[in-house]
C-alpha cells in the first residue's frame, strides 16, 4: 500500500469512527497497518489507534500501540515524530497507573526541546506529568506542572488543554447524568467508570445503601477491565464507608484492606491517608487503642511527607472548612495566615513571591 492509499484509508477510517463506527474503523486501521510501506502513514495510523483506544479504555493496547509508535518515529528520525510518541508512551502509563514510568518519559519529551511541535505538544506534557505527580500525592509538583500547562493553553488559545487542565485542578463540575449519556453514545468506558462512582457516591452520602452497592459494583467491574487502579481505591473506599454506615466494620476492613495494597503499590499517598483516616474511625469504634494508634501515626505520617498542613499557623490543612492560596512556588497556606503575616516571600522555602493566585 502507497503512500496515497495509505492516506486514503487513514480518512476513511477517521470518518467511521467519527460516526460512531469504532470497530469498523479500527478494522481498517489495521489493515493499513498490516499493508502500508509508507512509515509516516504508519506513524499517523498507529497515533490513530492510540487515541481510539485511549477513549476505550483499553490502556493496554494503547500502550502496545505506542510502543510500536516509538519504533517507527526512530525509523524515520525525526524528531518531531520521536516527541508526539514519546508523549503517547508517557500517556499510556499514565492511564495504567504507572506514574515514575510516565514521569521519566514527559522528561524525556521536555529535553527534546527545539522541534517544531514542541510548542504544540508541551503542555498537554505538563499535564501528563501534572496527572502522575497528583497519582502519588505529589501535590506541590503537581500543581507546578499544572500551571505550566494552563500557561501553553492560555497563550496557544487551546481551549481543550484548558478544559482537560481545570478537570485536573479541580474544577469539576458534575451533570453527572449527562455525562452517563455522553459516555454512553460514544463508548466511552472510563467516563462510564467515573459516573458510575459519582452515582454511587451521592447514593451513599443519602444513606441509600442498597442502591451505591450495585453502583460501586459496576464501577468496579469497568475500572477492573480497563486497569484503573486509582479508580478501584476510590470504589473501595466507597464501598467501605458503605459498610461502615451499615456497622458491619469487620466487612469494611476488608474493603480497606485491598485498597490499602492498590495504594501502597502506586506510591498513592493521598489514597493512604484517606484509608487510614477510615481505620482510625472504626478502631475508635471497636475500642481497639492499639490498632487506633498505629492508624494515628501513620495517618500524620502521610500529613507530613505531603505538607498537608499550613506552615504558618502549623494545622492540619483539610480538617476546617478554610480558604486556601498557593503561593507561585507551589506551596498552600491558610489565607487568613498570610494575610495576617504580610509577607511577600514563601515561608516554607523563603522564595519571593508576586501577588499569589487563589486555588
Amino acid at each position: 500500500m502507497g503512500q496515497d492509499q495509505t492516506k486514503q484509508q487513514i480518512e476513511k477510517g477517521l470518518q467511521l469512527y467519527q460516526s460512531n463506527q469504532t470497530e469498523k474503523a479500527l478494522q481498517v486501521w489495521m489493515r493499513v497497518l498490516e499493508k502500508t510501506t509508507d512509515p509516516a502513514g504508519r506513524f499517523r495510523v498507529l497515533g490513530c489507534l492510540i487515541t481510539a483506544h485511549s477513549e476505550m479504555g483499553r490502556y493496554k493496547d494503547m500502550l502496545k500501540f505506542a510502543v510500536v509508535q516509538i519504533d517507527t518515529a526512530r525509523e524515520l528520525e525525526d524528531p518531531d515524530y520521536l516527541m508526539e510518541s514519546y508523549l503517547n508512551l508517557a500517556r499510556s502509563n499514565e492511564k495504567l497507573c504507572e506514574f515514575q514510568k510516565t514521569i521519566s518519559y514527559c522528561k524525556t519529551c521536555l529535553n527534546m526541546q527545539g522541534t517544531t511541535v514542541s510548542l504544540q505538544l508541551n503542555g498537554q506534557v505538563s499535564l501528563s506529568m501534572g496527572n502522575a505527580f497528583l497519582g502519588l500525592s505529589i501535590f506541590q509538583k503537581a500543581l507546578e506542572c499544572f500551571e505550566k500547562a494552563l500557561r501553553y493553553a492560555h497563550n496557544n488559545d487551546d481551549k481543550m488543554l484548558e478544559c482537560r487542565v481545570c478537570c485536573s485542578l479541580g474544577s469539576f463540575y458534575t451533570q453527572i447524568k449527562e455525562s452517563m449519556k455522553i459516555a454512553l453514545q460514544h463508548g466511552d468506558r472510563p467516563l462510564q467508570a467515573l459516573c458510575l462512582l459519582c452515582f454511587a457516591d451521592i447514593h451513599r452520602s443519602r444513606a441509600d445503601i442498597q442502591t451505591a452497592f450495585p453502583r460501586y459494583d459496576s464501577s468496579m467491574s469497568i475500572m477492573t477491565e480497563i486497569g484503573n487502579r486509582l479508580g478501584q481505591i476510590q470504589v473501595l473506599l466507597g464501598v467501605a464507608k458503605c459498610w461502615v454506615i451499615q456497622k458491619e466494620l469487620d466487612k469494611a476492613l476488608e474493603g480497606i484492606e485491598k485498597a490499602q495494597e492498590l495504594a501502597e503499590g502506586l506510591g498513592n499517598k493521598l489514597g493512604l491517608l484517606k484509608l487510614h483516616c477510615l481505620c482510625e474511625g472504626i478502631y475508635r469504634t471497636k475500642g481497639q487503642q492499639r490498632e487506633l494508634r498505629d492508624h494515628v501515626v501513620k495517618f500524620h505520617e502521610c500529613v507530613e511527607e505531603m505538607e498537608l498542613y499550613c506552615g504558618m499557623c502549623g494545622e492540619s490543612i483539610g480538617e476546617k472548612n478554610n480558604q486556601l492560596q498557593a503561593l507561585p512556588c507551589s506551596h498552600f497556606f491558610h489565607l487568613k495566615c498570610l494575610q495576617t503575616n504580610g509577607t511577600r516571600g514563601c515561608p516554607n522555602c523563603r522564595r519571593s513571591s508576586m501577588k499569589p493566585g487563589f486555588v
